[in-house]
Parts: structure tokens; sequence; C-alpha cells
């Protein structure tokens, strides 16, 4: 499968099930206090470094970009399943929400002061990775902060892991290999959220998230 045909599937997918996704993980942040503190201190970061605007990439329903926004950020949502965008537009019709592509963002270079990407990479093939965080790194304005969020490979050789993801086939990552993708880029990491699997999660792999500085 090329990355183009990838990028379709999972549009395809998500579209397909965008109203039961919506209804499932509308509240989760709710339940999800360690998500809700990186969330926290990303906002601070972004607003210490200017205030710029911010970008969920990978929205899906909304629900967290409107979180942002709640949090007192200029935060907008970008998703590749226009049926994900129609939904969050009608649940949170004061904010901007549009169709795009994380590897060709319609934004100015160094638009932004933050970026989220959480559990929006985990789709995207590894060979197609690189030029998704060159784009981060291109709207990204000089000292901007990303919040990249993942779930993390056990195998330092084995960098990433295909899994069965519900939806659509998705990537694990080993948390260091992605670091240094993003170092290599000019993203250099300033903190760093591991938390381990609990007995009741459906998956049992480490959520990762890391946060990361535009230099």
């Amino acid at each position: 499968m090329t990355d183009h045909d990838a990028l379709t599937a999972t549009r395809d997918a998500y579209d397909a099930v965008a109203p039961t996704y919506a209804e499932l993980f509308r509240d989760t942040l709710r339940n999800s206090p360690l998500d809700r503190a990186m969330l926290a201190a990303f906002a601070e970061a972004v607003r210490a470094g200017g205030d710029g605007p911010v970008a969920d990439l990978g929205c899906g329903p909304g629900h967290v970009t409107a979180h942002l926004a709640e949090s007192g950020l200029t935060a907008s949502g970008v998703d590749a399943s226009p049926a994900m965008i129609e939904l969050a537009r009608a649940a949170y019709p004061a904010l901007r929400f549009d169709v795009g592509s994380m590897a060709a963002l319609e934004i100015a270079d160094g638009a932004l002061g933050g970026i989220l990407s959480r559990w929006s990479v985990i789709h995207t093939p590894p060979s197609e990775l690189p030029a998704v965080l060159a784009e981060f790194q291109r709207v990204l304005t000089s000292g901007g902060h990303l919040l990249l969020g993942f779930w993390g490979s056990e195998d330092a050789f084995r960098p990433t892991q295909v899994f069965d993801h519900a939806v659509a086939p998705a990537y694990r990552w080993w948390p260091d290999h992605l670091a240094a993708m993003l170092r290599e880029r000019g993203l250099d990491e300033v903190a760093r959220m591991v938390r381990e699997p609990q007995p009741a999660d459906r998956r049992q792999f480490q959520e990762i998230h890391l946060l990361v500085r535009k230099g």
C-alpha cells in the first residue's frame, strides 16, 4: 500500500465511524488527569512563548480543540476526515475546523505558537513520518511548542511496530527514536510523560507524550 493509499484508507475508515467515535471519546479527558496535566503544561508553554495560535492536527470531533480553547488558547483543528470535521463544526461552532493533511498543511511558515498532535501520527506510515515532522517544524514559530501523543514500542531494536487498531492500520514508536527524529528537525525535547498501561486498559501499551520546542 502506498502512503497516499494509506491516507485515503485512514480517512475513509474514520468517515465511516465518525458518529460512534465522537460519542465514545467526547468525555475521555474527564477521567484522564495526566492527559489534562500535559495539555495544561503545553498551554502554559505556548503562552510563555508568545501566545500564538495553536492547531490541533488530527483533531477528530474537536473535543480536545475545545479544551485548548477553554484553557485560553486561540485554537483551531485540522483533520483528514470530512465527517469528523462536520461533527466538530456542529459541536463547536465558535471554533475553526478544516479538512486537511498533516503532510501538506495550508498554514503559513512560522504561523503557529503551538501544535497538538495527539494520537494522529500513529496512522502515518514510517516512510511518510519525516515529511509530517518537517511540516510541523515549518509551521511553528521560533520558540513554538509541539505536544505529540502516541503509543510506545517496547523494543529499541524495532523502532516502529504495526498493531491492530480498531479503525485503521497504526504504528507504535520507540520514544527515543521519535525524539531523535524530532531533534534532527530542530525540535528539541522539553519534557516527556510515560503512562504505564493499567489492567483495565484495552491496549497494554505505554502512552507517551513528548513536549518539544522549536529552536
